[in-house]
């Protein structure tokens, strides 16, 4: 009777092993797919967990009758980010300031999430434009434009019928359309052109910094409440400028900044010291010239940012 019950033990063990090991395989594609969706690290990595759970409490039978994996999970991660993406909305009634997807900031050098932020759609510019959808747009239009979901599995994800999701989906395309980000840009002219730009505000030249700024460049900024950043979006080379130039005077200059990678495009982060919060820039560049510049100070959306 022991050796039947080891041997038992065993075959499980094989077969968890087994599972994992191909779970493992679409963990990176099921990661891409719950950011993209909710714009958070934290929620992205706890709906490819949930995920997971629920694979591992299926049946054999019911696992068996998966006919494609990939597909079912990234399904099962949607509907997941659905929930997630409804409370968030809540949240943000009661949030102080603007409201950015949180980065994803990783080093110049081979990273986990590599095959994550070299994806198109996760550029922070691209993802501002789909914290503009409704929950139901954003998941609709995402899974099936993006990762290629069937109608039908959205319908069953939204709760609605296979018109409706269309519906969802179309919306979400209209008003993605409507305002698409500009083309990512080289890392070269990126870092050439922020170059220019960082050694501008170093010197402190007003002229040389809006020189440099794209005519409708913006600032975004994030904080929450609970650091100092801009309130409102900030529209207009010269008030970009000032923000800019107030912001590396408030930190004493550029010397304690590190280049890094912000979800795939050029950016700095910047650690804590006296009275000054940790945070995160990155920038927009075009046509030669910076475009658009995020920075992220509220603490709680940088909490995986290794400073």
């Amino acid at each position: 009777m022991g050796e039947s019950s080891a041997g038992r033990l065993g075959c499980v063990t094989a077969a968890e092993q087994t599972l994992a090991a191909t779970f493992t395989e679409h963990r990176s594609h099921l990661i891409g797919v719950a950011y993209r969706l909710t714009g958070s690290v934290a929620d992205a990595e706890d709906a490819v967990q949930e995920a997971w759970l629920r694979l591992t409490r299926l049946s054999d039978r019911a696992r068996e009758d998966i006919q494609e994996l990939r597909g079912w999970l990234t399904t099962v991660v949607g509907r997941i980010c659905l929930d997630r993406l409804r409370s968030a909305a809540v949240r943000r009634e009661k949030y102080v300031g603007q409201w950015l997807p949180e980065p994803l900031v990783t080093s110049f050098e081979d990273d986990p999430l590599e095959s994550v932020v070299r994806d198109d759609g996760v550029r922070m510019a691209a993802l501002v434009v789909l914290d503009r959808l409704t929950p139901e747009q954003r998941v609709a239009f995402v899974l099936h434009d993006a990762f290629g979901v069937p109608f039908e599995s959205i319908a069953e994800t939204l709760g609605c019928t296979v018109g409706t999701a269309r519906q969802h989906a179309s919306r979400g395309r209209r008003a993605a359309s409507a305002a698409p980000p500009p083309p990512r840009v080289a890392l070269d002219e990126q870092r050439e052109v922020l170059e220019r730009f960082l050694a501008a505000l170093a010197s402190g030249d007003v002229d040389a910094v809006v020189g440099l700024l794209h005519p409708d460049a913006v600032v975004v900024g994030d904080s929450g409440g609970k650091a100092r950043t801009a309130i409102n979006v900030i529209t207009g080379a010269e008030k970009v400028a000032r923000f800019a130039l107030g912001l590396v005077r408030r930190y004493g200059g550029l010397h304690g900044g590190e280049a890094v990678l912000v979800n795939g495009e050029l950016g700095i982060k910047v650690r804590a010291r006296d009275d000054l919060a940790a945070r995160v820039s990155t920038f927009v560049v075009r046509d030669g010239k910076v475009a658009a510049f995020y920075d992220f100070a509220n603490p709680d959306k940088l909490k995986h940012v290794r400073f």
